[in-house]
């Protein structure tokens, strides 16, 4: 781990991905290699990271810290085996609002902020308003879980569910 930058790392991924829209082809060959390197292993500590792109620690460290405060490292984490955590049923929501006015969209993000069931929320486009990314023990959990708090979401007219029965890919590495 590279340490002394973390806490500049904004803890709401959202806030560090809208102050920073810069657009790729501002990164040099170093800082990209950086950004793969971390990507595969966020555990790399500095002088790893150092030797591997042929630049002092220092230097490595400088651009590492840079990189997080422009916005391009938002953060570490490990993953987690979802099965041994009792949450091994993977579940995708559509959802359809009642209606679609800024004061139901504030209040319908908010309401599924405070939820850990709730991993992703999207807003979309086409048939239907989000597309949540749910995990739960099982499909009873999962069927408490609709009724005691998806149904209950502001602004909810109608779901639909789509329960994973096998994930093909999972990955969260980024292409570039």
């Amino acid at each position: 781990m590279i340490h002394g930058f973390m806490a500049n790392i904004s803890p709401n991924i959202g806030d560090n991905i809208e102050k920073n829209l810069e657009p790729e082809n501002s990164l040099d060959r170093t800082d990209r290699r950086i950004l793969h390197l971390l990507q595969a292993d966020g555990r790399l500590s500095n002088l790893k990271l150092a030797e591997a792109v042929g630049l002092s620690p220092t230097a490595v460290l400088a651009r590492t810290q840079r990189l997080a405060r422009e916005g391009y490292i938002l953060g570490y984490e490990a993953r987690l085996n979802p099965l041994k955590l009792g949450r091994g049923m993977l579940v995708f929501v559509e959802v359809l609002l009642d209606r679609t006015t800024p004061n139901v969209f504030e209040q319908f993000k908010a309401a599924v902020q405070v939820r850990d069931e709730i991993m992703e929320c999207h807003m979309v486009a086409g048939g239907f308003d989000y597309l949540l990314k749910t995990r739960v023990a099982d499909m009873a959990a999962y069927r408490d879980f609709a009724g005691a708090v998806l149904w209950q979401l502001p602004g909810v007219r109608e779901t639909r569910t789509y329960a994973v029965m096998e994930e093909v890919k999972h990955q969260t590495r980024l292409a570039f």
